[in-house]
């Protein structure tokens, strides 16, 4: 249970000039939010948003959710993670996540099986560069180092620069029940995407059986202030249109499946099959307002409080709020969060 959460922003990804937030994030860090986070999947990437931000901000922490490991060898993540670590003084809180099929295969045309295994091979190289400790070597299966073949002239190597810290946070992104189980093993938190407060322990309280105390689930929560509750619970609705009916393919939408560990299976079986089929608007339809309402916290301020009480109940330690596009709905969410 954690009655003290802590706040943060989520901007999810960048995507034009105009989409400039750093008048947002300076907002946010005068009110006192902890961190901003950026997204990537196959536009802008995560971490140049981020030295943007950071270059303008003194004290917010600076969260990727979520770098995708086929993007990057171990190596390069490590390398980016250090720098923009140190030039804005230890704020990095790095997430990474190992996305689905499609993008994986489909964009970065790398093998998409054994997730689970390759992220931790990821994070054991990733750690072993920043501790630089030794020249870095891997015997595993998915980033053998040094490579074997090739020119055969591969040497260990150990990072030249010097980090500012030898370990980053690492959050991972994570949705199924083995792979939240992996976050609580191997990293400091968990970044989930849906949250349904009343249903977390019960989905996944074996998962996180071998967290940490300290071991930070930061969950993105679209969070609107509105009188108009009809309006809000709409748009997010829209949101899980697009990520039950068309993030993922038919045979393997790790989305649809987090829906349907809900409760709500023959729901995102019919909204993934209507989307498909390009009956967008019968999908949206088919969305039940209680899910939408659910994973989210929208309407008026009495109505987002109580509704806090959920969360605070909830494993939850770290609300990222999606949503608020100005400096008094990021004050008013600050008031009711932190109080």
């Amino acid at each position: 249970m954690s009655t003290d959460l802590k706040l943060g922003l989520n901007l999810g990804y960048w995507q034009r000039d105009a989409d400039d937030a750093t008048e947002l994030v300076q907002a946010a860090e005068r009110l006192g939010y902890e961190s901003v986070w950026t997204a990537e999947a196959y536009g802008s990437d995560a971490f140049t948003p981020l030295a943007w931000y950071g270059a303008r901000t003194s004290r917010i922490k600076l969260g990727t959710s979520v770098v995708q490991i086929s993007a990057r060898t171990p190596a390069a993540t490590a390398m980016t993670a250090m720098t923009l670590d140190h030039l804005t003084g230890g704020r990095l809180l790095l997430g990474i996540g190992a996305s689905g099929p499609q993008v994986v295969e489909g964009w970065y045309g790398r093998p998409f099986p054994k997730p689970l295994a390759r992220t931790r091979e990821y994070v054991e190289i990733m750690r072993k560069v920043w501790r630089r400790e030794e020249p870095v070597t891997s015997d595993g299966e998915h980033y053998p180092l040094p490579y074997p073949g090739g020119a055969n002239l591969g040497k260990p190597l150990k990072l030249i620069t010097h980090p500012l810290r030898g370990e980053i946070p690492l959050y991972l992104g994570a949705e199924g029940p083995k792979n939240v189980a992996l976050a609580a093993e191997i990293a400091d938190g968990w970044l989930p995407l849906f949250v349904f407060p009343e249903k977390i322990e019960r989905m996944y309280g074996p998962s996180l059986a071998g967290a940490g105390p300290d071991f930070d689930i930061a969950a993105m929560v679209m969070t609107l202030i509105t009188d108009d509750v009809r309006a809000a619970l709409d748009g997010v609705k829209m949101m899980l249109t697009l990520y039950i009916g068309g993030m993922g393919a038919k045979s393997r939408n790790f989305h649809a499946d987090i829906i349907g560990r809900m409760g709500y299976a023959e729901a995102a079986e019919e909204i993934q099959a209507l989307y498909l089929a390009g009956r967008r608007d019968e999908a949206f339809n088919a969305i039940p307002d209680e899910l939408a309402d659910g994973i989210s916290l929208v309407g008026p301020v009495g109505r987002i409080r109580e509704r806090l009480e959920l969360w605070r109940k909830s494993p939850v330690s770290n609300l990222l709020v999606m949503g608020p596009r100005d400096e008094a709905s990021l004050r008013t969410i600050r008031d009711l969060v932190l109080g």
